[in-house]
């Protein structure tokens, strides 16, 4: 059998797997139906209030009778000096999450790893995991009462160490800290599973056959856990890059105030306050169409770097 024939079976042999992929049982196409229905109502159908950003919108005119105005919203989007701020401040904490929320799972995914009594290792596992379930909205009354200049961790710092209490919530510089420091403490443990999942797959003859020729826990973890975990570090990596201009609303909306807007407002909040307390619906529109935009290109741009250099892939 010569090259042209053997590159044409496998041509043949990619289509026919390619189109079998896409023939997935109905019943499966049926459980995900309501999710695909409830997703289309709630956030395909408000995308007609779109053209609100190139309106000066008012609500007694409404979409049909408010005047268009075109780029108007997004110059002064753009010549914004505020604007930009917030979009530094969104940068900083997503891209900060995204690092820490990387490494921290990774390593302690290794050190839970070398744990070998079974039940200590899912009580940890277990226990970090845990906060993951919390809504932002309980942990926030709970991180104010303990960040509070009263609060238990001002307490101990003020006893032991002597200082005075911090101002976690209302300094700015101490303000961001609270914010990353909180949501990787958060979902660290949850994010740990992904890596635990690919430490399973790791063949254990690789391990047995390090052992025979030597090879110290050290070395085997430098040698083989490591270059197995990151084909999976690669994929989470380039798919959290969707969520560079995310930076979690929740979390922020209920720890931030007035006092600290110049170094924790988001586009996310920005987009709140103008949008429904101050009535600037077109300018709002536009800032929210902007990050999605953004948001979407870097979404389609991770998924192609994800499949380049780790095969993943969901279609």
């Amino acid at each position: 059998m010569d090259a042209n024939t053997v590159q044409q079976v496998t041509q043949e042999t990619t289509k026919r797997v390619k189109k079998s992929s896409y023939k997935q049982p109905w019943m499966l196409h049926l459980m995900v139906l309501p999710a695909v229905i409830l997703v289309f109502i709630f956030s395909y159908l408000p995308m007609s209030g779109i053209v609100m950003a190139f309106q000066d919108y008012k609500a007694a005119l409404g979409v049909s009778g408010s005047p268009w105005v075109g780029l108007k919203h997004f110059r002064y989007m753009f010549e914004n000096e505020y604007f930009l701020k917030i979009t530094w401040n969104t940068l900083f904490f997503a891209c900060s999450k995204i690092v820490l929320n990387l490494i921290i799972p990774f390593a302690f995914a290794l050190l839970l790893n070398e744990v070998r009594n079974m039940g200590l290792k899912r009580s940890i596992q277990t226990f970090v995991y845990l906060p993951h379930f919390l809504s932002w909205v309980t942990l926030a009354g709970i991180l104010i009462d303990m960040l509070a200049q009263t609060g238990i961790i001002n307490q101990f710092v003020t006893h032991v160490f002597g200082i005075k209490p911090i101002f976690f919530l209302g300094d700015g510089s101490w303000f961001r800290f609270t914010i990353i420091f909180s949501d990787v403490w958060k979902e660290f443990g949850f994010n740990m599973i992904i890596f635990l999942a690919a430490l399973s797959g790791i063949n254990p003859a690789l391990y047995e056959a390090a052992e025979v020729d030597g090879a110290t826990r050290l070395q085997q973890t430098m040698s083989i856990t490591i270059p197995s975990l990151i084909p999976m570090a690669i994929v989470v990596a380039t798919l959290a890059l969707g969520n560079v201009l995310n930076a979690n609303f929740d979390q922020v909306f209920n720890l931030y105030s007035p006092l600290i807007y110049q170094q924790g407002d988001i586009i996310d909040t920005f987009v709140y306050r103008e949008g429904l307390l101050s009535g600037q619906f077109s300018l709002a529109t536009a800032v929210g169409l902007f990050k999605s935009t953004i948001s979407l290109a870097l979404i389609v741009i991770s998924y192609r770097i994800a499949y380049k250099f780790a095969g993943y892939r969901i279609f």
